[in-house]
C-alpha cells in the first residue's frame, strides 16, 4: 500500500515470471512488460492513525530514495543521461517521445522505459522506431518509483554513453514525490490542458528542470497565453527551462535535441 497516493502495490512479475525485489543484480533477461498491478488499492488505509499514516509514507519515500540513490550511482558509473518525462495524459508525451528518437536514433544510443497502468501500446509505438524500449505495467499504481526502474534496468541494460528516457505513468501528482535516480524531471504541458496547471500542481512543476509546452501549432485555434503559462510556472519554480515545440509540425524540436545532446554531454563528464 501506498499512503502517498493510495495506490496498490501487487506481485511484481516479468512475462509472467515471479521477480524477487533484488535492484541490479543484472541478470539481463529478455523480458519486455513488467507488471506490478495485481493488488488492491487501499486510498483511506483504514484503521490507521494520521500518525501511523504519515510514518509510513515517510518510510515509503525514504526507501524509494535508497534506490534511487542505487539507480544514480548506476547511471553514473555507465555515463547514462537519464530523463523522467512527467505529464497528465494527453500531452503528448509520447508522440514527441517517437519523434526525438527517430530524429536521433542515428546520432547516439537510446533506450526507453515505459510506465502505463496497462496495455503496451506506447511501448510498441517506441519499438516501431527501432529504439529498445521496456513497458512497465503499474496496474492500480499511478507513477513509477526506483525500484521498478531498478527491475527494468536488469533487462533493459542501456549501452554506457546512452540516453534513457524514461515515460512516466500520465499524471502529475504522485510522480512529483518519487525520484526514480534521473538526471532531470521533464514536464510536458500541451496548450490545450490550460494556462494555470503549473499553480495547480505545483509540486511538479517545482521539481522538473524542464518545461516543454507541447502543441504550439494550435495556438491560433485556443484561447491560451503561453507567456502567462511561463510566468505561473516561474513563480514556481523561478529557475525552471522552457521550451515551445511542436512534436506534430517539428517546430522547436531543434532546441529540445540539443538540450538533450548537451545535457548527454554532461552527463560523460560525470557531472
Amino acid at each position: 500500500m501506498c499512503t502517498v497516493c493510495g495506490c496498490g502495490e501487487g506481485e511484481t512479475t516479468i512475462e509472467g515470471q515471479e521477480h524477487d525485489h533484488h535492484p541490479h543484480e543484472h541478470h539481463h533477461g529478455h523480458g519486455h512488460n513488467h507488471d506490478y498491478g495485481q493488488g488492491p488499492a487501499h486510498a483511506h488505509a483504514p484503521g490507521l492513525s494520521q500518525a501511523r499514516m504519515v510514518q509510513i509514507e515517510q518510510d515509503i519515500l525514504g526507501k524509494n530514495n535508497e534506490y534511487a540513490v542505487a539507480n544514480r550511482r548506476w547511471f553514473a558509473g555507465r555515463n547514462i543521461l537519464a530523463l523522467n518525462l512527467v505529464s497528465s495524459p494527453g500531452s503528448g508525451k509520447t508522440s514527441l517521445l517517437t519523434r526525438t528518437l527517430l530524429h536521433m536514433k542515428d546520432r547516439l544510443p537510446m533506450a526507453v522505459i515505459e510506465g502505463d497502468q496497462q496495455t503496451s501500446h506506447d511501448a510498441d509505438r517506441i519499438r516501431e522506431t527501432g529504439v529498445k524500449a521496456l513497458q512497465i505495467n503499474t496496474g492500480k499504481g499511478c507513477h513509477l518509483d526506483a525500484h521498478m526502474v531498478g527491475h527494468a534496468l536488469d533487462s533493459l541494460d542501456p549501452e554506457p554513453g546512452s540516453v534513457l528516457f524514461i515515460e512516466n505513468v500520465g499524471n502529475l501528482v504522485c510522480p512529483a514525490a518519487f525520484d526514480l535516480g534521473e538526471a532531470h524531471k521533464v514536464a510536458i504541458l500541451s496548450v490545450t490542458e490550460g494556462e494555470d496547471k503549473p499553480l495547480k500542481y505545483p509540486d511538479m512543476f517545482h521539481v522538473a528542470d524542464l518545461m516543454i509546452l507541447n502543441k504550439i501549432d494550435l495556438l491560433p485555434y485556443l484561447d491560451f497565453d503561453p507567456d502567462k503559462c511561463i510566468d505561473y510556472a516561474r513563480r514556481v519554480n523561478p529557475r525552471i527551462r522552457v521550451l515551445q515545440l511542436s512534436a506534430t509540425t517539428g517546430e522547436g524540436m531543434d532546441a529540445w535535441q540539443q538540450w538533450i545532446e548537451a545535457n548527454r554531454q554532461l552527463a560523460a563528464l560525470g557531472d
